[in-house]
């Protein structure tokens, strides 16, 4: 079965009937009433949306919107997860910029329209990103720091969100994702087998 379908599913299952009503209620300008009256699931709201072009896999924007406005950030981080092809296997690399991302989200609050611009985010997508997400803050900031990672594909790297911050005056901020990648490389070569090092910096045991 199609992967996204697959995620559709599940994410379907995992939304009660009051959510279900209030994203019948969002959707009500998209979806005809005649078709939202026949609706008696998520997955069927999903499939209606997928019928009529307005939600796909290379196109998940709509899903995004909507489990923002249900304050669902499970549902958000899993569809991050599935676009970042975690499904598939994720590099180190694409592991620590999620790892960045969740810090900046729960520390920069209001100050991200300053970081947006020192990532050379455009006014005009800063509006657009404001009122995608009116009244998710969380959701705004993780939406800038998306549309980076897009901008700059490859070379997106933590550190140079370290030193935007940083010209930010966003300094503690910095500092915890400083410490964030500190973590995650000591996990790393934790698992990595263990050499002993002398003080002279030659591995014991070495001729």
């Amino acid at each position: 079965m199609d992967p996204f379908l697959v995620l559709l599913h599940s994410m379907a299952a995992g939304l009660t009937s009051s959510e279900l009503t209030e994203l019948k209620f969002l959707c009500n300008g998209r979806v005809s009433k005649r078709k939202l009256e026949r609706v008696q699931s998520a997955l069927d709201l999903f499939t209606v949306l997928l019928e009529q072009g307005d939600l796909g896999a290379d196109d998940p924007d709509l899903l995004r919107e909507l489990f923002a406005s249900l304050r669902r950030q499970d549902l958000l981080r899993r569809l991050d997860d599935f676009e970042a092809g975690a499904g598939a296997g994720v590099g180190a690399g694409e592991e620590d910029l999620r790892a960045a991302f969740d810090v900046i989200c729960d520390n920069v609050g209001k100050d991200w329209r300053r970081l947006a611009r020192q990532l050379k985010i455009s006014d005009t997508k800063i509006d657009a990103i404001e009122e995608r997400y009116p009244r998710n803050l969380t959701e705004q900031v993780r939406e800038s720091l998306r549309t980076w990672k897009t901008a700059r594909r490859e070379d997106a790297t933590v550190s140079q969100l370290v030193t935007a911050l940083r010209a930010c005056k966003l300094n503690l901020v910095a500092d915890l994702l400083e410490e964030e990648q500190a973590r995650t490389l000591q996990n790393r070569s934790g698992s990595a087998s263990p050499m002993a090092w002398s003080s002279d910096g030659s591995a014991f045991g070495a001729p």
